[in-house]
């Protein structure tokens, strides 16, 4: 076998999404530790551009990619039923702070969608990149779902999903040391409405109790886009 069959053999093999990822992740990791935890040294945003590196140096598709990295998205569905186990642990807070956890994940659900239009329409972006911005603060399942639903690009979607992810992930802790703000509940929730499972595996690292919350409310703000989007979609047309 000559090098050139070689290497379209790795760059359209299933196995071969698998093992990148599951490498650029590990390198990001211990990157992230060298740095000493360095909010620009986020796992996620050095394993994705390592692995948007990879991408464009073999020259893979996203379809041959995703051959593999479906097997990886598929592993997303028991992590994050796992989030209920920490959530468990703190019920009796939850309980006692159900209702005014309930009107913020509503009312910030409904911000995030309104200030990511709002921007993109102050910039004149298209109609169809304005739909697809609606989904950005939730998990890429549901937003590549609801955006295909009300006329967006998914894969756009599933862009800015990620961008948004790794922007609140970086900026979290940063952003409520100086804000002077310590409480673990509000840390979660903000962070889980705004950033989704990216921003939520940021905050497990700094406390399992905002880690907790911060699933939460990722979850709960998956339902509310998903109620919110298509009621208010046909407003741009």
């Amino acid at each position: 076998m000559n090098l050139m069959a070689a290497v379209e053999v790795m760059r359209t093999s299933p196995l071969s999404g698998v093992f990148v990822t599951l490498l650029a992740y590990k390198l990001a990791v211990l990157f992230n530790r060298r740095c000493k935890g360095h909010p620009l040294s986020n796992p996620v945003l050095i394993g994705v551009l390592l692995l948007l590196g990879w991408l464009l140096a073999t020259g893979t598709s996203y379809r041959d990619y995703m051959k593999g990295g479906v097997m990886v998205q598929m592993l997303l569905g028991p992590a994050t039923v796992a989030l209920a186990v920490p959530l468990y642990g703190n019920l009796s807070r939850l309980k006692r702070a159900a209702g005014p956890l309930a009107i913020t994940i509503v009312f910030g659900g409904l911000l995030g969608i309104i200030s990511a239009v709002g921007i993109g329409w102050l910039l004149q972006l298209p109609q169809q990149v304005l739909l697809s911005l609606t989904t950005r603060a939730v998990t890429t399942p549901i937003a590549m779902s609801v955006s295909q639903g009300v006329g967006g690009i998914p894969e756009l979607s599933a862009m800015f999903v990620i961008l948004s992810g790794i922007f609140g992930a970086v900026i979290v802790k940063p952003l409520f040391s100086l804000l002077g703000m310590g409480d673990d509940m509000v840390l979660g929730t903000a962070t889980g409405i705004s950033a989704h499972g990216i921003g939520t595996a940021r905050v497990f690292q700094l406390s399992e109790t905002a880690g907790a919350f911060a699933g939460l409310a990722m979850g709960l703000n998956g339902v509310v886009t998903a109620i919110l989007v298509p009621l208010l979609a046909p407003l741009l047309h």
